[in-house]
């Protein structure tokens, strides 16, 4: 009798064993779905936010920037993170929407434009633009396809109302006017998207093409504003310099003034200071001044070939004949 009854407390205990393991089973797995939905990965390069029965509750980004501190600062309610790594969420009822957040290339097809001379145009450009605001983005566009889209028909219209402003000649070949067109296209574009989470970070022009009907009109346009310019420049250049050589003229004008001016005053004090040494001189013996002015006299006025007729009582002959003269008896 006790063998039966302890045989069927065996046989009853092993399904309720399974049924525990059962039990435990479900509840690991549970435990790790249940984990598994509690937390989210946030990747660098990318931005998310998290919706709780379609209420936005928070948004997760690397860094803050202007867009997202103008709407937080409108929608106080929702929570912002930063940085990358693993995020907490409640399982099975909040939703994670992720976007990139790294640089999207916009490569569109060549499109063609009519500038200011009425000249038509194939323009091949590129941008980069980046989403910042992944709430603002998710409400405009909901799809990066759909963003592109109207990306692409903004850049299009703003392209059109830039190149309309230049002439085809000044478009292609003054580098300085089509970089100026692409600033103002790209603030105009980052003013339209602002509200909506999108910044352009560039626009670049990678080829222009013309219609062959065009190339002769825009090439003779070319080569006529060309000439303009160079014949601008040759007479700036004639003008440059015959101011260059007048001032040049002026100042060396000036310097030889100022040069015979202190030549003259220089002249003045040696001839001056000349005349005080020989008046010195003189006075001290004059009969040696005078005997050295009749040497100088000599040697200016006697040569080799010298003819001089002189009277022979003459005090030039004094010296020169060794003959006295009356003044030397007198004296």
């Amino acid at each position: 009798m006790n063998d039966n009854i302890n045989t069927n407390d065996v046989r009853e205990a092993k399904p309720k064993r399974r049924i525990g393991r059962y039990i435990l089973l479900f509840l690991a797995v549970a435990a790790v779905i249940v984990g598994a939905n509690s937390f989210f990965i946030l990747y660098e390069g990318e931005s998310a936010f998290v919706q709780r029965f379609g209420r936005i509750e928070g948004v997760y980004v690397l860094e803050t920037n202007d867009s997202i501190k103008d709407f937080l600062e409108r929608r106080p309610e929702i929570s912002l993170y930063t940085g990358t790594g693993l995020k907490l969420k409640m399982p099975f009822i909040d939703n994670v929407i992720k976007y990139p957040s790294r640089l999207i290339l916009y490569d569109p097809l060549p499109q063609e434009v009519l500038t200011l001379d009425r000249h038509r145009l194939y323009f091949d450009n590129t941008a980069q633009w980046r989403i910042e605001n992944p709430i603002l983005f998710y409400e405009a566009f909901k799809t990066i396809d759909v963003a592109k889209e109207r990306i692409d028909d903004e850049l299009y219209s703003q392209m059109r109302i830039g190149v309309g402003r230049l002439n085809s000649y000044t478009l292609i070949s003054d580098r300085t006017a089509a970089a100026i067109m692409l600033e103002e296209i790209t603030e105009a574009v980052n003013t339209i998207f602002y509200s909506q989470g999108v910044f352009v970070a560039d626009i670049r022009v990678k080829r222009t093409d013309m219609p062959n009907e065009t190339y002769a009109s825009i090439y003779n346009r070319m080569n006529t504003e060309r000439q303009r310019v160079a014949a601008e420049n040759r007479s700036q250049g004639d003008k440059d310099l015959l101011e260059i050589r007048s001032e040049t003229d002026r100042a060396v004008t000036s310097i030889i003034s100022e040069a015979e001016r202190k030549a003259e005053e220089i002249r003045g004090e040696g001839d001056s200071e000349a005349a005080r040494i020989y008046n010195e001189a003189y006075s001290r013996d004059p009969e040696f001044f005078e005997f050295y002015n009749l040497l100088d006299t000599y040697r200016i006025t006697v040569g080799s070939q010298s003819t001089l007729v002189v009277p022979i009582d003459s005090p030039f002959a004094k010296y020169l004949l060794g003959i006295k003269t009356p003044l030397d008896d007198i004296s």
